[in-house]
């Protein structure tokens, strides 16, 4: 069977998506890089949430902000949390207290003033990513929101909303993903570039 002509729509529309994004997004990410610079400067970390492919990209952010993107680029490591990774805290969180509750929890536990948190969720209306950032303001935290679907509740929640213009959810994730690399690649080079 040939894929081709599916293959290329795909990867097609997923470029039209990424091509409106920077129309639509690009100071935004600018005002992202600069924050989470300034932030990190300051002796602050980013905590990062999200759901099902949105959880994934919370994981492989916070790998590049600690491990590195660039491996040009000879740096010390980044303090950056998924909280989408340990088992028994969501599983014990969603039990006890509620799926809703179990991002929220962990910024209560691990949050400080003047640190970061990024939410992603394709709707913006993730309930525990919603609760999450409640949670984050009320510990004057700064809040990031990575969206889609012209951005849900969370657009008027956070401080800083970046929302991909598309209602298609594997595009959204596509250029979630790509501003995350954005994000880390930028941040990287204004803390560590010689």
């Amino acid at each position: 069977m040939d894929y081709s002509e599916a293959i290329s729509l795909h990867l097609k529309e997923s470029a039209i998506v990424k091509e409106k994004t920077i129309h639509a997004c690009l100071p935004q990410i600018q005002k992202v890089i600069d924050i989470t610079a300034q932030a990190l400067q300051n002796g602050h970390k980013i905590l990062i949430c999200g759901n099902g492919g949105s959880a994934a990209d919370s994981q492989h952010i916070a790998a590049e902000f600690v491990i590195r993107l660039s491996h040009t680029l000879r740096r010390p490591a980044i303090p950056a949390l998924a909280l989408t990774t340990d088992s028994s805290v969501l599983t014990a969180g969603a039990n006890d207290i509620g799926f809703e509750n179990v991002f929220a929890r962990q910024i209560e536990a691990f949050g400080q003033p003047g640190d970061i948190l990024i939410g992603i969720t394709t709707s913006g209306n993730s309930a525990n990513i919603l609760k999450a950032i409640e949670t984050a303001k009320s510990k004057k935290m700064i809040t990031i929101g990575l969206l889609g679907n012209q951005g849900g509740q969370c657009k008027n929640l956070v401080d800083l909303p970046v929302i991909v213009p598309s209602d298609n959810t594997q595009y959204i994730q596509e250029t979630h993903i790509t501003i995350g690399h954005i994000i880390v690649e930028l941040v990287e080079k204004t803390l560590f570039a010689q």
